[in-house]
């Protein structure tokens, strides 16, 4: 009788698991909850299954209090327990915790298996901490998982995020069989960096060995060509997409808008938009909004802008950006009228992040914040980056804008 009990506990504890994780997977934070009470009235609460994937949910649905929660109540934990809460605060990029809880792991009876520093290099690729990720790297190495190649792939993804491209390159050329994800790891990385001939060397590279593209190796390659402003090249893989027979989606349209908005072509960039075969997203418009800001080009700002409405009314960068065309056109009932829409919706303006890293520590700030216990070593830093730039030869680019505090919201 017991131990018919005892195979059935199993069975419910694995079926409500699983309809945790199906939860979690959709990020259905409702239904979720409701399979957490029924796991307390059951008893099935203490499961260890049961338990890391009520984490695993509260952690995909940013829910990290409740995630963290779980975890220190559960009697018993494995090493599905401290992945799940490892991967639930790297999904939010919260490096200094995922290091804790890895140490802690270290010092508990479970070892951190390859999926632990996946989820660790992925918090430090987010949050760009150098530090912290070539401290996981080493960790990798002296737990000899480095030569796995979906950790290998992490390592050349944060490398390149974190600025270190040369890094990445010496661990990509390292790889013994390398993979689709491999190449664009560092076809991404060149990409990221400006480095537009390195990017489509090492795509030329690939087909040689052939690799087959996809849509991401692509994606890599346009992004390179319009950081560099290689029209002619941008054209020709994007056209090579369909001789190839690889699906193209929004983001592969986005890329040509932008690579011809800052090459200064914004008719043809209007054109490509009015004739694209799939329906234009806010994106798109937004990235001809930029390019004609920079090429100070109104009325196609105009309507790149109230496009970009049509699809995201609420969009208070948006509104705020019409208001100043508007009114560097001289066109002041329109500007505020833009202004009145703004308030008789109760739209805000959100004011921008940026973080520096200091000391191995990351450190988010935005403009004009002064509470900010750190700022003076935060403007510190970034004077020095400015010095640094004009030694270089790069002056900033200073544009007319009407005051922004004439739209504000009272």
């Amino acid at each position: 009788m017991l131990e018919s009990y005892s195979r059935k506990s199993v069975v419910d504890a694995s079926v409500l698991s699983h309809a945790v994780s199906s939860c979690g997977s959709m990020r259905n934070l409702r239904g979720g909850i409701q399979y957490h009470c029924s796991a307390i009235r059951t008893g099935f609460v203490e499961n260890v299954y049961v338990g890391s994937s009520l984490i695993s949910l509260y952690g995909k649905c940013a829910e990290l209090e409740n995630a963290y929660r779980m975890f220190e109540e559960m009697p018993v934990r494995n090493v599905v327990s401290w992945m799940a809460i490892i991967a639930a605060f790297a999904q939010e990029w919260q490096v200094d915790v995922c290091l804790d809880l890895f140490h802690q792991m270290r010092n508990s009876t479970w070892r951190p298996n390859e999926f632990t520093f996946t989820s660790l290099l992925s918090a430090c690729t987010g949050t760009g901490a150098l530090g912290h990720g070539r401290s996981a790297h080493c960790q990798t190495t002296q737990m000899g998982f480095d030569s796995y190649i979906h950790i290998a792939n992490a390592l050349v993804s944060m490398y390149c995020k974190c600025g270190a491209v040369e890094d990445a390159l010496y661990i990509f050329e390292k790889i013994d069989g390398k993979d689709i994800v491999s190449w664009n790891s560092m076809i991404a990385g060149y990409a990221q960096h400006g480095l537009a001939l390195q990017a489509i060397d090492l795509y030329e590279e690939m087909k040689k060995q052939s690799i087959e593209p996809d849509a991401i190796t692509f994606l890599g390659v346009l992004s390179s060509c319009r950081h560099a402003g290689l029209v002619k090249e941008g054209w020709f893989y994007f056209n090579s997409m369909d001789e190839l027979g690889v699906q193209l989606d929004l983001d592969h349209y986005s890329c040509i808008v932008d690579l011809l908005g800052r090459a200064g072509l914004l008719d043809e960039a209007k054109d490509f938009i009015e004739k694209m075969p799939i329906y234009s997203n806010a994106v798109i418009w937004g990235s001809l909004l930029s390019s004609s800001r920079l090429h100070r080009s109104v009325w196609i700002g105009i309507r790149a802008a109230e496009n970009r409405l049509l699809l995201e009314p609420s969009w208070s960068a948006t509104l705020v950006q019409l208001a100043n065309l508007y009114a560097s056109m001289g066109y002041w009932d329109r500007a505020a009228g833009v202004r009145k829409l703004m308030k008789d919706r109760g739209v805000k303006t959100k004011p921008g992040h940026s973080w520096v890293e200091i000391k191995d520590s990351v450190c988010q700030f935005m403009a004009e914040d002064r509470s900010n216990p750190r700022m003076a070593e935060i403007v510190f830093v970034l004077d020095i980056l400015v010095d640094h730039m004009k030694t270089l030869g790069y002056e900033a680019e200073m544009h007319e804008e009407v005051d922004n505090t004439l739209f504000s919201i009272g």
